[in-house]
């Protein structure tokens, strides 16, 4: 199998301390990285590094791990523009909102769902995003549901079962009937294509009990639960998720002094997970991460891409807004949406760059990944590999 040795790297992120500095990135100067077939097979300084068949002059600029984007929503058709443009410029606006995407997502074919999930994708990976996890809950019918998941199974291994992210229109005066469909037939068809069961807990959505009763369906069922967790408003989902287990509680906008307990004391099991996107895209309250690290939660950050509340892709730019408005550092937040990502889906062989891990690279056109905060909007992203394979 051929070898590939990346070299001259000015500045490497593992995020292995042992590999690196000490720090929590595990930075390495002056570095290379080789690559055999999908893994690296060797890291550290280019002095020390053993022959390859091939080689890539990084020219004196960052590598960082891919990034791990852990929450997304792309199986979806059309988009709510006029949504968008109504709430920016002040005006009241009642087109529906997440049933909008509802109706169109059903009235899309399978080709058009899957070309829309690929084109964004395609504009992830451009960005340096080589994991992604992505979510049913646009077609709220059991046909719909299973056929999101079953085409989001082809194209990666993190598919999240969220029938229960809304109430389907079709069942606006039996909510309780819906869990049942949600708990029952519908989890019967789709479980075979999803990893995660996940459920919105909030106001308008799911309360705890019924969110309860959809995440330990889904456990029966053999999928691990993951909760939107507190973004609108106080509530009970961070609590259910850490006693749950859950692998990731998401959102954590509101946030108790009990729930930021109850996420520190769960940092092994439980990630909490950021979206700054949405905060940005809703002009909402930011998620207070500074005060969930210093209490010693792990934190992860993740796009939300979704066509009404958080319409990016760009991990790098959810890097930008966490550094300005969620007071954590350039070096946190690198952490947080590569490594941390990772802890999200429960993954040891992503969001690092250590022997073994899947090697899985973005470039930076910058000496350093505090670029990345530091220019914020700039394509700053020049090439990725995915799986060994140079894919940008």
């Amino acid at each position: 199998m051929t070898t590939t040795a990346i070299t001259n790297i000015a500045s490497l992120v593992t995020n292995d301390p042992a590999l690196g500095d000490g720090s929590p990135l595990g930075l390495i100067q002056n570095a290379t990285v080789v690559i055999d077939g999908e893994t690296v097979a060797w890291v550290g300084p280019a002095d020390k590094a053993p022959a390859a068949d091939e080689s890539f002059d990084a020219a004196g600029r960052a590598v960082i791990p891919g990034f791990v984007d852990s929450h997304s929503h792309l199986v979806f058709a059309g988009d709510r523009t006029a949504e968008f443009n109504a709430r920016m410029s002040g005006r009241s606006y009642s087109a529906g909102g997440i049933r909008t995407t509802v109706a169109a997502t059903r009235a899309a074919s399978d080709a058009e769902l899957e070309a829309n999930l690929l084109r964004h994708l395609d504009e992830a990976r451009r960005q340096g995003t080589t994991t992604f996890e992505t979510k049913s809950g646009y077609g709220l019918t059991v046909a719909d549901e299973a056929r999101a998941l079953r085409i989001a199974a082809a194209h990666t291994e993190e598919v999240t079962y969220l029938g229960a992210h809304i109430v389907s229109p079709d069942y606006a005066e039996d909510p309780a009937g819906y869990v049942d469909l949600v708990t029952g037939e519908m989890l019967t068809a789709c479980a075979p294509y999803a990893r995660w069961v996940d459920v919105f807990c909030e106001k308008g959505a799911f309360d705890g009990d019924q969110a309860r009763a959809i995440l330990t369906a889904g456990a029966a069922a053999g999928l691990i639960p993951r909760v939107h967790a507190n973004q609108l408003s106080y509530g009970p989902g961070v609590q259910l998720a850490v006693e749950l287990e859950a692998a990731s509680a998401d959102h954590c906008t509101h946030l108790t002094d009990a729930d930021v307990d109850a996420l520190a004391q769960a940092a092994d099991t439980t990630v909490a997970t950021l979206l700054p996107g949405a905060e940005f895209s809703t002009r909402a309250q930011w998620p207070d991460a500074r005060r969930l690290i210093d209490a010693g939660a792990t934190v992860a950050l993740s796009t939300d891409c979704n066509p009404g509340s958080s319409y990016t892709s760009s991990m790098p730019f959810c890097i930008a807004l966490a550094v300005r408005d969620m007071r954590m550092t350039p070096d946190e937040a690198l952490w947080s949406a590569t490594a941390g990502g990772a802890r999200a889906l429960r993954r040891t062989d992503v969001g690092v760059v250590t022997p073994g891990a899947r090697a899985d690279l973005a470039l930076l056109d910058a000496p350093s990944h505090v670029h990345l905060a530091y220019r914020p909007g700039v394509p700053l992203v020049s090439a990725v590999w995915q799986r060994g394979v140079r894919a940008v």
